[in-house]
């Protein structure tokens, strides 16, 4: 037999996020100027939203509702893609923007018993980041534009992940993390609506929590020792540490630019948290976090460091040549860069779940590993 596993039903929720990235990808392309495979200016205004709802958020809610174990949690993932793909149907925005007021409401309403089960300080971090979430779709909802909406929706995924990294390396942090993440997370709630009112003062104080933020993970994330270890564990250090790294130019561009609505500043302030940053985590994660939610493993591959380079490569092209220097010809290449290296990942994982894990090398008998000297 060969050991697969079946993909568990489950795992169909996560197609419209597979869609919305894709699409949201293209969209980006055509945003940008430059060639993309299906040219619509359409598309392109839902390019945020489909990126970071339809896509990252899918995924966000899907993982939730596997831990909530219970039937009513997978309305949010349902939710979210269902509404993020309408957002390409003519006529049907308002239907689609529903769908995402009620995919984050229900998002907000897992954290509940999930919190209940465990009043634990990850959980009430990542509840804080869905509250941000509702916010930006109840936004989006009254008419906001997406440069209005984008503190909160950074917010939500910088929440989210930061509940997820203390939840993963718990066991490596001391007591007081958890209370200091808590405190933090509260900052940036406070912080995104004051952004909001206030573009300039505000957006400075949030871009200042964002880097107590990066200094709260650089210091209590177990990513600095593990980049030192081989395979999965280097590769996943070498992620977040990329992701920290762009936060860390995120909250720059907010404490000195403020909360910007256009131009080099919000181009930079955008890919930086939501390509640098999240990406940057996703591929982290996608190899532990995978399984868990299609039952399916995602064995770890060399050829994942192909796209992680390529990602971090484009990413300082753009922001440095294109948004700090002006050149349009940096800016536009380094952006198709960006797509190909998340259309990249994604086929390199999707090939990695087909092929399978590694066989492994039977050792010959009597025979032990020589040490290395």
């Amino acid at each position: 037999m060969s050991g697969r596993r079946t993909p568990a039903p489950r795992a169909l929720l996560a197609v419209p996020a597979g869609i919305a990235m894709v699409v949201g990808t293209d969209a980006g392309l055509t945003l940008l100027g430059v060639w993309a495979p299906v040219s619509t200016g359409r598309v392109g205004e839902a390019h945020g939203l489909l990126m970071v709802l339809g896509f990252v958020g899918t995924l966000i809610a899907l993982e939730r509702a596997v831990a909530l174990g219970e039937a009513w949690g997978y309305a949010a993932p349902t939710s979210l893609g269902s509404g993020a793909l309408l957002l390409l149907v003519p006529g049907a925005d308002r239907l689609g923007h529903l769908l995402l007021v009620a995919g984050t409401a229900t998002l907000c309403a897992v954290y509940v018993p999930l919190w209940r089960r465990q009043r634990d300080d990850a959980v009430l971090v990542s509840a804080l980041g869905a509250v941000l979430a509702l916010g930006s779709t109840v936004l989006v909802l009254g008419g906001a534009g997406v440069p209005l909406v984008l503190p909160w929706l950074a917010g939500f995924v910088v929440l989210t992940i930061a509940g997820e990294r203390l939840e993963l390396a718990r066991l490596a942090m001391p007591a007081g993390a958890g209370t200091s993440l808590v405190l933090l997370g509260l900052a940036v709630t406070v912080g995104v609506p004051v952004a909001t009112m206030w573009p300039v003062v505000g957006g400075s104080v949030l871009g200042m929590v964002l880097l107590l933020l990066v200094a709260w993970l650089v210091s209590y994330d177990v990513a600095r020792r593990t980049l030192r270890g081989t395979g999965l564990p280097r590769f996943a250090a070498a992620c977040m540490l990329a992701g920290q790294a762009w936060l860390a130019v995120a909250g720059g561009v907010l404490l000195v630019a403020g909360q910007p609505a256009d131009g080099a500043a919000y181009d930079a302030l955008v890919h930086a948290v939501f390509l640098g940053f999240t990406i940057s985590m996703i591929m982290a994660h996608a190899p532990s976090i995978l399984p868990a939610v299609t039952r399916v493993p995602l064995p770890y591959r060399t050829a994942m460091w192909a796209p992680w380079v390529l990602l971090q490569a484009s990413l300082v092209l753009r922001l440095w040549g294109g948004d700090a220097l002006g050149s349009d010809l940096a800016r536009e290449v380094g952006g198709a860069g960006n797509a190909v290296a998340l259309l990249l990942f994604f086929a390199v994982a999707g090939t990695s779940v087909v092929i399978g894990p590694a066989p492994r090398t039977a050792r010959p008998a009597g025979r032990t590993p020589e040490v290395a000297r």
